[in-house]
């Protein structure tokens, strides 16, 4: 073997040591990256499942507390509904995307459901308590009215924490668009100038009004976050952020939408937005490039 031969040889050798260290590299990241994004599906879905444990304990809480035939009938059909859905959650697996998505929204629509209870036995509680008051001028009817406040006094403490979850934010209706510097729909990511993502706050009458700081997170299909840096408090610890809003929220329903200009390179696949407000997660959406 002459010379120039061996020289050739050892430069393709040195080539092909680069390609395998690359490819290896790369490989590497994208198991890092389908990692994070599985841990955040994971925290997701056993948020969810916190809440739904807590809902179906709330209506049986709630059943000892009223003497309503009619009305425990219902809540028991309504706590038999959220215990079969909490085993679906159960046996769903994190990564399936779209079941988690339904059963999600099927959590929204349970807490609408718990949110009328709460205010139906309020309402209850209030007209016993006016009752009580309109008796209160003989002796015996007044002796029974003081015991009948006390425990009432006690039934509003259980439903005070009923009402904090009750008082939780939706949004419903959510959409994420891409588009281009003329501000058309984009249909391909290198012309992807602008994210624009909306949603709608659902009506919530338990909930106190007042200026309420929305934060919209853009996960890319890398598992990065589009962000300016800017982080907020959730489950213990801070998540970074891409968009932060702040409402002047009356209780009654109300349009949001917020822009995400983009900056950096995109790259194809699916991209998820989460909202949060409050330190709960309100809503997800996804949306996929595929080139």
């Amino acid at each position: 073997m002459n010379k120039k031969t061996k020289i050739i040889l050892s430069i393709v050798a040195v080539i092909v040591a680069c390609v395998i260290g690359f490819l290896l590299y790369t490989m590497r990241e994208q198991m890092l990256d389908s990692k994070q994004m599985l841990e955040l599906a994971e925290m997701d879905k056993l948020e969810m499942e916190n809440e739904y444990e807590q809902f179906a304990m709330q209506y049986n809480e709630m059943k000892t507390q009223i003497n309503n035939d009619s009305l425990v009938a219902q809540l028991e059909m309504e706590q038999k509904r959220t215990e079969e859905l909490l085993e679906e959650l159960r046996r769903v697996k994190s990564s399936d995307a779209a079941e988690i998505m339904r059963l999600k929204k099927e959590l929204a629509t349970l807490r609408e459901v718990l949110r009328s209870y709460v205010l139906q036995i309020d309402s209850l509680n209030r007209m016993n308590e006016a009752l009580t008051q309109e008796n209160s001028n003989l002796k015996t009817q007044n002796e029974q009215a003081r015991q009948h406040i006390s425990n009432l006094s006690t039934e509003n403490e259980s439903l005070s924490d009923k009402v904090a979850i009750a008082s939780q934010l939706d949004a419903t209706g959510i959409y994420a668009e891409a588009r281009n510097k003329k501000g058309k729909a984009a249909k391909q990511i290198k012309d992807v100038k602008k994210f624009v993502i909306g949603f709608t706050i659902a009506r919530n009458v338990t909930t106190a009004t007042g200026i309420r700081s929305i934060y919209v997170r853009i996960t890319t299909p890398t598992g990065d976050v589009l962000t300016k840096g800017g982080t907020f408090a959730y489950e213990n610890r801070q998540l970074e952020y891409s968009i932060r809003k702040d409402i002047e929220y009356t209780g009654e329903e109300q349009s949001v939408t917020v822009y995400w200009d983009v900056a950096e390179a995109l790259s194809a696949g699916n991209y998820r937005v989460d909202i949060f407000a409050d330190g709960h997660n309100i809503g997800t959406t996804h949306f996929t490039f595929d080139k």
